[in-house]
């Protein structure tokens, strides 16, 4: 697997990985996260290194209302793959989510470090930061995240959390004069 979780043409026992999830990956684009989280659950019985089923797997549990689990999915699937850069995105955003701001940050700040252009890893070091009120680092981390040419939507989202925490502009400035 190469360190966006993507899958790796020259490891055959990668590509049996993915094709392990395929049906499971099917399964939760079409919303269908009980049967995904059944499917997933045999990968697993099948091959508990299979970190793809375990990230399939957090994204189902997260889907399903079960954040706790998804945080443990997550975990999991970086035990097996530690360059797992999607897996560490998603476990920094459920850990913000359920209050661990610190877990959130040491996640995003450690998937920076492996990957310092992934703009999903931007978003989600910015983003803790910005839970925890870390201003002036959040407003760094998700600039870099705008300049990495993100998806409208979510470069919308962050643009408003930006004028949340960006300092205001004193208009008055240019009137000391008077």
């Amino acid at each position: 697997m190469n360190s966006q979780g993507d899958k790796s043409d020259s490891d055959p026992a990668d590509a049996k990985n993915w094709e392990d999830v395929e049906e499971a990956s099917e399964l939760l684009h079409e919303e269908r996260f009980q049967e995904a989280l059944y499917a997933l659950r045999d990968v697993i019985k099948t091959n508990p290194h299979n970190p793809y089923a375990y990230h399939f797997l957090g994204i189902a549990l997260f889907e399903t209302a079960q954040p706790e689990a998804a945080r443990d999915a997550y975990r999991a699937a970086l035990r097996v793959s530690p360059n797992y850069i999607g897996a560490r995105i998603a476990l920094s955003h459920v850990l913000r989510m359920l209050g661990d701001i610190r877990g959130a940050i040491a996640e995003g700040e450690e998937a920076v470090k492996r990957n310092p252009a992934d703009g999903d890893a931007l978003h989600a070091a910015g983003f803790a930061h910005a839970a925890r009120g870390d201003n002036e680092v959040a407003r760094r981390y998700l600039h870099a995240f705008l300049a990495s040419n993100p998806e409208f939507e979510t470069a919308t989202e962050v643009r408003a959390i930006l004028k949340t925490i960006d300092p205001p502009v004193d208009d008055d400035a240019d009137s000391d004069e008077n």
